[in-house]
């Protein structure tokens, strides 16, 4: 049981998050627990999905933002992210159960998206306080300015589901993962 309410469809949903709504249903088919618990505040909606939608045209490659995805859930300990994510990294990054494995765990057997992951850990971790060897470590990696930046705001981003996961009690609609297992 969520902590605030779960609109049980688009309908039942505030009237300006709807369209919001509508357009995540177009783009996979359906509307996740996530993305109705979150219309609560259409405000909150369009942020999220602007951010995400504005990093997934980054410089970024999908399989790092799911590696990333799957690494900070792990962290947070936020059983719907990383049962969303698992899914994701498996159906749509095409990511093995050994990486994934690996992501979970704050690495990579990749060795540049290595670098980027471990980064994105030290992000959480530190809470932002990171050092200069650790910023130079991705870079020597290959890692651009844009790819760096993108890497905290991909922390972020996925922190801010987490959070919102965690704090209401979101119902998983994907086939469940739990941090503990890591």
């Amino acid at each position: 049981m969520t902590r605030i309410p779960l609109p049980a469809s688009i309908d039942d949903a505030p009237a300006a998050s709807q369209p919001l709504l509508e357009g995540v249903k177009k783009m996979l088919g359906s509307v996740p627990n996530l993305f109705r618990l979150t219309a609560n505040s259409p405000a909150a909606l369009e942020g999220y999905l602007g951010l995400n939608g504005a990093l997934a045209k980054g410089a970024l490659k999908p399989q790092t933002r799911e590696r990333i995805a799957l690494a900070v859930a792990q962290i947070n300990g936020c059983d719907y992210c990383l049962s969303a994510h698992t899914y994701l990294g498996k159906n749509l990054a095409k990511l093995d159960d050994a990486e994934i494995a690996a992501n979970r765990a704050g690495a990579s057997n990749d060795p540049t998206a290595d670098a980027a992951v471990r980064f994105a850990v030290k992000l959480v971790q530190q809470r932002g306080k990171v050092s200069e060897s650790d910023v130079s470590a991705v870079r020597l990696a290959g890692y651009g300015d844009a790819e760096i930046v993108e890497i905290v705001a991909h922390v972020a981003l996925n922190t801010l589901t987490n959070y919102v996961n965690e704090a209401f009690g979101t119902p998983i609609d994907f086939p469940a993962v739990r941090a503990s297992a890591a």
